[in-house]
């Protein structure tokens, strides 16, 4: 294992194909993790709410968190902020964008499920952004404090009447009518060994990440922020597309916002936890602006109206498509 670690880190070739072999992988155990989660979750009779609102979006998180949580414990805290703040930006830019413009028809979000997310979701940006810009690190005690925020935020869930609907998805109700003959022994077994191959090909997307910021002569954090925070995504990304095209545009826009506050307080909090999160102003000065800036933005588009257009999801895109272009601009890969 040593040895294929060696030829990584000698070889850009080697990495580039490491970390897409990787993506590929990740996304494949990510995919059947959300399944057998969901599954276990029922045999188990927990409540509908509760798998709904936070196991799934957990468990579409989780690719976020190994990566964040191995990066940090490797001694690369570039890559473990980077990529939560990248990956938020890549949820709103990317995945919400995509969910507005393949949509049927324009897409109803509960207002008060707007303002108690949303804002809940500014708030915690503003905040992890002023636990980093004085001293340049997220601390222990300030990664502890953003889970508590989280639990705070569960809390606050069932307190709202707006969340007091079961919101599974369709094939999701239906998967358990259809796997009632599936054991729960094969459920727990999917479940263990797609989070083992998640916690695995992360060590690989951390490495490998290093070698191409290190190659390319740019900041880790940067690969973290676009390539890194694009492949622990795609789980996000891919059922936002596919809510969309079923016509459950509002469960996607639910979910994205939940996973974004738990890429915040969970991912990077769990992982400063593990380890201090130290990163120069350059990089705190770029990716925390402009993560807030796109959350604020889609906050205002969908606060009016209290719908996902189109034309919206045109303009998300379009932010996101700055922000890869404000990347190079401001950190240009020097061969």
């Amino acid at each position: 294992m040593q040895i294929f670690h060696s030829y990584i880190q000698d070889s850009l070739p080697l990495a580039w194909l490491v970390i897409i072999i990787s993506f590929v992988i990740l996304f494949k155990c990510a995919d059947i993790f959300v399944d057998s989660a969901v599954a276990v979750a029922q045999d188990f009779k927990i409540p509908k709410i509760f798998i709904g609102l936070v196991l799934v979006s957990l468990a579409t998180s989780t690719p976020e968190l190994a990566v964040s949580m191995v990066a940090a414990f490797k001694g690369a805290p570039k890559i473990a902020l980077g990529n939560a703040v990248g990956s938020v930006i890549c949820n709103e830019g990317l995945a919400l964008s995509l969910v507005g413009m393949l949509a049927a028809s324009s897409i109803a979000v509960v207002p008060s499920v707007l303002r108690g997310s949303g804002i809940f979701l500014i708030i915690i940006s503003i905040l992890t952004y002023a636990f980093v810009f004085f001293d340049q690190t997220l601390n222990r005690m300030e990664g502890l404090s953003l889970i508590v925020l989280f639990a705070a935020y569960v809390y606050f869930l069932f307190k709202q009447k707006a969340y007091q609907e079961p919101v599974l998805p369709g094939d999701l109700e239906k998967q358990e009518d259809q796997e009632k003959d599936v054991s729960l022994k094969k459920h727990l077994c999917l479940f263990t060994v797609s989070l083992i191959g998640i916690i695995f090909v992360s060590d690989y997307i951390v490495l490998s990440a290093t070698v191409i910021a290190r190659s390319f002569h740019i900041s880790e954090s940067i690969i973290a922020m676009t390539l890194v925070a694009f492949g622990t995504s795609v789980p996000e990304v891919a059922t936002s597309i596919t809510a969309a095209r079923k016509g459950e545009g509002e469960l996607a826009v639910g979910n994205i916002l939940g996973s974004d506050i738990i890429n915040i307080c969970w991912v990077a909090g769990a992982a400063a936890v593990a380890n201090d999160l130290v990163l120069s102003q350059r990089d705190i000065s770029f990716m925390f602006p402009v993560m807030i800036i796109i959350v604020v933005s889609m906050f205002c588009m969908l606060s009016r109206g209290n719908r996902l257009t189109r034309l919206k999801g045109i303009i998300l895109l379009s932010l996101y498509l700055a922000y890869l272009a404000a990347c190079v601009y401001f950190f240009p890969p020097t061969l």
